[in-house]
């Protein structure tokens, strides 16, 4: 150990991987048992991930003992898990990207879930940006104005966390209900706006004003016309290929995971951070199916083990959960909280319902589309990474983050149970209709 010790001390590419790889034991470890945990009580293993990074951070773990934290997470580290949870994030939103399927619903659910997505947005970012443009001398930046920190605080209620919903559709045979398709449509919708709005934002801040901001935003609106227009047929071959033997061989492993990284490389040049890259590098992939499940096959284990885990911890490095005390920070807190439950979850449910499905399942969608889950985690890194938002307003909506993620699966068995899901998955051609009540409507009885 001590000859160790000294070819480390003469080797700083040595040293700092002997302070890397224990951080990344210890990320991974935790991050591994608060998964199982959350799994044990019926909830995604993301949301243990989510938390197990908070836990890392000066919340917990920093609190108890801070000379360990500060030991296995020094300074000189820090960098290298930006840059890892960057690769991670640019190459999870390739997936997610990828796994849109824009082009295969009818004309008349596109329409549904269009209107489905528009009630979880716009409820969403009114009641945000009110609360934005309330709690302004409260959390905001003094180089921020009041209508960019207000779209800021919207545009992050307004979003939902479609692969995690995704997933919790899949596990329960409903992908292909109405509720199902609906639901992950309008997701996928809502998700892309919401980044459209952040890309705008992101150019807005790092120009000068609105008109600096005017190349930034004409280079971004260029380059997803690109990715759509040319790179995207370019990619359709590697579909052709793909669909024909079943499985992604070694050429197209390094297509489709330097289409993603180039494409991030290009976005943060421009100036709006790597992850829209990846995501238009997503949206330019092959919509064949068997192209689909081949690629989150090869990829997305690695992504969702490896890389997530280090920007989760990342996360929670810079939250301080400390810092919302006292009664004016608490009220800010369910200010932002409130806001962001009652826009998504009502504005959802009352739309599903007047569409002509059912007081439960329309809930039930009400309760899949408030989860956020690491979607708003993304979001927020952003605007913290470009300071846009405070830390105290970061920390709130990480703790959005956990508690709609945490209550999207118990509201929705709440709203339909065990029986009422099985009629759905054995009769899913029509939406559940029931006779309006007299009384107000209630998810569950």
């Amino acid at each position: 150990m001590p000859a160790l010790t000294g070819a480390a001390a003469a080797d700083p590419d040595l040293e700092l991987i002997l302070k890397v790889l224990p951080a990344l034991v210890v990320i991974l470890l935790t991050s591994a048992v608060c998964g199982r945990l959350a799994l044990t009580v019926m909830q995604p293993r993301v949301l243990g991930e989510m938390i197990a990074g908070v836990l890392l951070g000066p919340t917990l773990f920093g609190w108890l003992f801070p000379e360990v934290q500060a030991a296995l997470f020094p300074p000189e580290i820090k960098p290298i898990l930006y840059v890892l949870s960057t690769i991670g994030l640019t190459l999870y939103m390739f997936l997610v990207g990828a796994g849109i399927d824009h082009g295969a619903s009818p004309p008349g659910e596109v329409r549904r879930a269009v209107a489905l997505a528009g009630s979880g947005i716009l409820p969403s970012m009114l009641l945000g940006c009110g609360a934005g443009f309330l709690l302004y001398g409260t959390l905001s930046r003094p180089d921020v104005s009041p209508l960019e920190f207000a779209l800021f605080v919207g545009g992050a209620l307004s979003l939902t966390a479609f692969p995690m919903l995704a997933r919790i559709l899949y596990e329960r045979g409903l992908e292909n209900s109405p509720i199902g398709r609906l639901t992950l449509l309008a997701a996928s919708v809502d998700d892309a706006l919401a980044w459209c709005l952040l890309a705008v934002l992101s150019a807005m801040h790092l120009g000068s004003g609105a008109h600096g901001a005017l190349p930034t935003i004409a280079l971004t609106a260029v380059f997803a016309v690109v990715m759509l227009k040319i790179v995207a047929p370019m990619l359709r071959p590697l579909g052709r290929s793909v669909a024909l033997t079943g499985r992604i061989g070694p050429t197209g492993m390094y297509v489709v995971v330097l289409v993603p990284l180039t494409a991030g490389w290009l976005t943060d040049w421009i100036g709006v951070y790597a992850v829209f890259g990846g995501f238009f590098a997503g949206l330019a992939m092959p919509r064949d199916p068997a192209f689909r499940r081949a690629l989150h096959g090869r990829m997305m284990d690695l992504v969702s083990t490896l890389l997530l885990p280090v920007f989760f911890t990342f996360s929670g490095l810079n939250t301080r959960l400390g810092g919302i005390t006292g009664g004016a920070m608490l009220l800010a807190f369910a200010t932002v909280l409130g806001a962001g439950f009652c826009g998504k979850y009502f504005g959802c449910s009352l739309t599903m319902r007047a569409m002509g499905f059912g007081w439960r399942e329309s809930y039930a969608v009400g309760a899949l589309m408030n989860a956020r889950g690491l979607m708003i985690l993304i979001f927020i890194n952003i605007g913290l990474a470009q300071g846009m938002i405070t830390s105290e307003l970061f920390a709130m909506l990480v703790l959005v983050a956990v508690i709609t993620t945490g209550g999207a699966l118990p509201l929705y068995k709440l709203a339909l149970p065990e029986r009422h899901e099985r009629a759905r998955r054995a009769a899913p051609g029509a939406p559940d209709r029931e006779p309006v009540p007299s009384g107000p409507p209630r998810p569950s009885g």
